[in-house]
């Protein structure tokens, strides 16, 4: 891709945003973990390849000022995320010059994002429109029942069917991705089974703090339940847990809060044109807040 330059009035020289490789891609998860995102340990490196032209970073010279990704999952649907700005040159224009550089990457497409309750208007007024809220509870698990027989470890006889099945809950399909999400290093990834059927799926991974579950997709709340003990089941007690639900999802509320989560933080869920078709019934547990 080519590069874009942008001149930035409130600065000597010149905003320059570009495509960015994996590589100059860490130093922006540090700041996620800085402004408190608590991202998960190497979740870039299984987010960038889904859309490596997706990830722009805006430069002053050699240093990195200025982030944002926009990732197409497919001809009609992408996801933003990872907006920011250094602290200390906020307020100045290079986080809008970032946007209107890599915005249109997403062409045509309905393009949805997580936002902080403080930025929503800031959303509102680039076109997106609130859809739901995501709470975020996070605690130290309670035990639940013992290990359901139909939960299995995921092997990769798993990952067609398990592809199928996420299909029905996000509005894209994925199967590249979950193939490295499912078997990553440090993953705990379960799937139920009935009657040889996917039932639901979920995982486990550690983060900057503690442990994210993300997806917790399942037919029923007691299948949700299965997984997120099975999940679970090898942590310390003194280990921590995180869990983004949507609203009005009270069935996934209910679990969380049987199990000892509390909610600690909320997002809202936007997008610049319908609301994607997904089957919202089925989701206990987004995958992440920064790619969907």
């Amino acid at each position: 891709m080519r590069p874009t330059t942008r001149t930035v009035p409130a600065h000597d020289g010149e905003l320059t945003v570009t495509a960015a490789p994996l590589d100059l891609w860490h130093e922006i998860v540090g700041w996620t973990a800085d402004e408190g995102w608590n991202p998960g340990e190497g979740d870039i490196s299984h987010f960038h390849p889904t859309d490596p032209d997706g990830f722009f970073l805006g430069r002053l010279g050699d240093r990195t000022v200025s982030a944002l990704s926009i990732v197409n999952y497919s001809d009609d649907y992408a996801f933003l995320g990872f907006y920011l700005v250094a602290p200390g040159l906020r307020g100045q224009g290079l986080g809008l010059a970032t946007w209107r550089t890599a915005f249109p990457h997403a062409g045509a497409r309905t393009v949805g994002l997580d936002a902080v309750p403080a930025q929503q208007a800031t959303y509102r007024r680039a076109g997106f429109t609130p859809a739901h809220d995501t709470l975020r509870y996070t605690g130290h698990p309670t035990p639940g029942a013992r290990p359901s027989p139909d939960t299995h470890p995921v092997t990769a006889a798993h990952l067609d069917a398990i592809a199928a099945y996420d299909r029905r809950c996000f509005p894209a399909d994925r199967r590249d991705f979950l193939a490295r999400w499912l078997t990553a290093p440090g993953h705990t990834a379960r799937v139920h089974l009935r009657d040889g059927r996917v039932a639901g799926y979920g995982v486990l991974r550690p983060a900057h703090s503690g442990h994210r579950i993300g997806p917790l997709f399942a037919d029923t709340p007691e299948t949700a339940e299965a997984l997120f003990d099975a999940l679970t089941a090898h942590l310390d007690p003194a280990d921590e847990v995180s869990i983004d639900i949507p609203e009005p999802r009270t069935p996934a509320h209910t679990l969380a809060v049987a199990r000892g989560l509390t909610p600690r933080s909320h997002t809202v869920r936007m997008y610049t044109g319908p609301v994607p078709s997904a089957d919202a019934a089925h989701t206990f547990g987004v995958t992440s807040l920064e790619l969907g």
